[in-house]
């Protein structure tokens, strides 16, 4: 069993989405029998700074994330979906993955938005994302994964306050067992072993896009891009290869 992992994809309008075609032909090339996106693939940038009754929010600038976000969709799964419309048209048995989205904060910003003003319930929606319409299952923010003994979460909490584990083994201590988080910019892995023998492994990866963040300034955006692959993932046990955006790139530009 091989889990391919796509951390936070940051989707916004005016910034490039061709990497997320790359994402797609190694996906294709590799076929693993599960996908899980680890959240945050949509930025919601319209909504991060959301204030009742004033300019900070305008619907046009929703409708733009929503779009762009589709827009990133598509072009993940477009190698995907070809290469099945090819094989249907043979009647050859299509590549189906089993897929995973975790919700992250920047799409909870949605929820956030209509529980601070309940005129919005309606207007602002999870659905208008469309994850279900393309293949994806669909999981609530911070809700736990279980797939094949791996535990996954846009990101694991410590502490009564609920912050998210800032090192990978900090939240390897607090889970007690595999498990995979995005949220946080770059690559941490930790392990431990089991009293059976058996390898534990936590890995933090928050970065699967090429744009810098303005907030994090020059030395900030220093950090690893890329995605995961987890090789013969059975009882919480499996070999982890990272894959990077430059590699990608390089490969099938």
């Amino acid at each position: 069993m091989r889990h391919l992992i796509i951390p936070d994809c940051q989707v916004k309008p005016g910034h490039s989405t061709e990497y997320l075609g790359f994402i797609g032909q190694y996906i294709l090339e590799k076929q693993p029998e599960k996908i899980v996106c680890l959240g945050d693939f949509a930025d919601m940038e319209s909504l991060s700074s959301y204030d009742v009754g004033k300019k900070s929010f305008e619907g046009k600038r929703y409708v733009k994330d929503i779009e762009a976000s589709h827009q990133a969709m598509h072009t993940l799964l477009a190698p995907i979906k070809e290469h099945n419309a090819a094989l249907a048209k043979k009647k050859k048995a299509q590549y189906k993955p089993e897929m995973h989205m975790l919700y992250g904060n920047h799409e909870y910003r949605i929820e956030k938005a209509v529980n601070n003003d309940p005129k919005l319930e309606g207007v602002l929606s999870l659905d208008h994302l469309s994850f279900e319409n393309a293949g994806w299952q669909t999981h609530p923010f911070l809700d736990v994964l279980l797939l094949d003994g791996v535990a996954y979460s846009h990101y694991f909490v410590t502490g009564v306050a609920g912050r998210p584990a800032s090192t990978a083994s900090a939240q390897l201590r607090k889970t007690n067992m595999s498990c995979v988080a995005g949220h946080q910019q770059g690559l941490q892995i930790a392990t431990a072993t089991r009293a059976d023998g058996a390898l534990l492994t936590s890995v933090i990866c928050g970065s699967a896009y090429e744009h810098d963040e303005d907030y994090m300034g020059p030395q900030g955006n220093k950090h690893w891009r890329g995605i995961l692959v987890a090789h013969d993932v059975h009882d919480g046990q499996f070999d982890l290869m990272p894959v990077s955006l430059a590699y990608l790139r390089k490969k099938y530009s």
